[in-house]
């Protein structure tokens, strides 16, 4: 998940408009952490744009690290201490969010802008409209593409609406011309896994809360990619070469032109800007489709509010002019965020051709999210399905389990799991 780390300043220390207190009525702690100290200076800049638009209320802006956030964050809201809103990126601090709904001048206004996204800020116990802030950014995974290398071979771009299988055979017709080696790859993680195998039609998670997994679609995504794995559309090597659940990155490949089709997501747009520069043409494409639909896999932060705040409706109010629309384009175009919003044609600003294309279909395919899979995004104890997935995959890979074998494991791995869950 995007931009947090960066430490600026300390709780005690920092604040932007500290001056403005004597004037205000209703104080508000505002936490934010950024690892891009620009955006960090721009969300200050809004806060007190805002903050001089409303006399009555004052925003006191600290900017803390993401590790004194993770750390000081849950243990304030469990005594009902701490700000009043804050950027956050853990799921268990969802308990701990106030629902906006009754607070807000235009509720339903600003849930039809940020749709289905706001379901993230919302757990079991919640109201099935809770406003418990906003998306702030969101990762999608979906393929990225060497134009130059299709460009060459004279094979056209997959299209919007092509399947996994689609996307796999062009680039196979792509290194079989071109003469590179890997057509295919993706990194070696569960999170990558699981988003082709929603399209295929799976769901990993029960409606109570329990993991299915492999159901029938999984079962036959496992085995075309096993089946692209013997033919060297997706070489064995790409998984079977690492042990146990490990994480793999195989960005580098794709930087050094040895890749067709690498399936990763957003966040590697920025890298690919800096490291290959001009030496080719590359960009992403639409998640892959299926019987499921056109699924990216998401990942999430937030800006979310807390119950402890003695002043909800100023709360509400700063959400909403955080995550209006002109808002959420603003920041979203100069710092190469997809946001929760559903804002449409993103006018990213990157003199890099390659990287604006790219993230404009990242932008584009937010929407493509469904509730299903932002239920695998929320579930507690969703490592469960992605270790097993990682591990019995690159056994099958390798040759260690049969297709058959594979599938039980997998099913063994998460009735155990169930099982931990159900003691917690």
């Amino acid at each position: 998940m995007a931009r947090l780390n960066l430490v600026l300043s300390t709780f005690a220390a920092a604040s932007l408009l500290a001056g403005q207190a004597h004037a205000a009525t209703q104080n508000l702690t505002f936490w934010f952490t950024d690892d891009d100290p620009n955006y960090v200076k721009k969300m200050g800049e809004l806060v007190e744009k805002f903050d001089k638009a409303h006399p009555d209320i004052s925003v006191e802006y600290v900017t803390t690290s993401y590790a004194q956030s993770k750390e000081q964050l849950p243990l304030q809201l469990s005594v009902g201490e701490g700000p009043d809103l804050a950027k956050i990126a853990d799921n268990s601090l969802i308990r701990f969010t106030l629902d906006l709904r009754p607070y807000m001048k235009d509720p339903d206004g600003f849930a039809e802008l940020h749709g289905n996204t706001l379901s993230l800020l919302r757990d079991e116990k919640s109201a099935p409209d809770k406003i418990g802030g906003y998306v702030a950014s969101q990762t999608l995974n979906q393929p990225f593409v060497n134009v130059t290398l299709f460009e060459q071979a004279g094979v056209p771009l997959p299209k919007k609406g092509a399947t996994l299988a689609d996307i796999v055979a062009a680039s196979v017709k792509v290194a079989d011309k071109t003469g590179v080696d890997i057509p295919f790859t993706m990194d070696r993680s569960g999170h990558r896994f699981s988003g082709p195998a929603y399209s295929y039609g799976a769901n990993f998670v029960n409606d109570d809360g329990t993991f299915n997994f492999p159901d029938a679609p999984t079962k036959a995504y496992i085995k075309d990619l096993y089946h692209w794995t013997q033919t060297g559309a997706f070489p064995k090597e790409m998984w079977g070469a690492a042990g146990g659940t490990r994480y793999k990155n195989m960005g580098d490949e794709f930087i050094n032109a040895n890749v067709v089709t690498y399936f990763a997501g957003n966040w590697m747009v920025n890298p690919f800007k800096e490291k290959i520069g001009d030496a080719f043409e590359w960009s992403a494409l639409d998640a892959p489709c299926g019987d499921g639909g056109c699924i990216p896999m998401p990942g999430a932060t937030y800006v979310a509010a807390f119950k402890h705040t003695k002043h909800p409706e100023a709360v509400a109010e700063l959400i909403e002019y955080l995550g209006s629309e002109p808002v959420q384009r603003e920041l979203a175009e100069e710092f190469i965020i997809i946001p929760g919003a559903n804002v449409q044609n993103l006018n990213y600003q990157l003199d890099d051709e390659n990287a604006k294309a790219a993230m404009t279909v990242f932008a584009n395919n937010a929407s493509n999210v469904t509730e299903s899979i932002r239920r695998l995004q929320k579930a507690k104890g969703a490592n469960i399905v992605y270790d097993s997935a990682v591990q019995r995959m690159s056994q099958l890979i390798v040759g260690e389990l049969t297709l058959e074998e594979t599938y039980d494991r997998m099913a063994s791995d998460v009735a155990k799991g169930n099982a931990e869950l159900s003691k917690q």
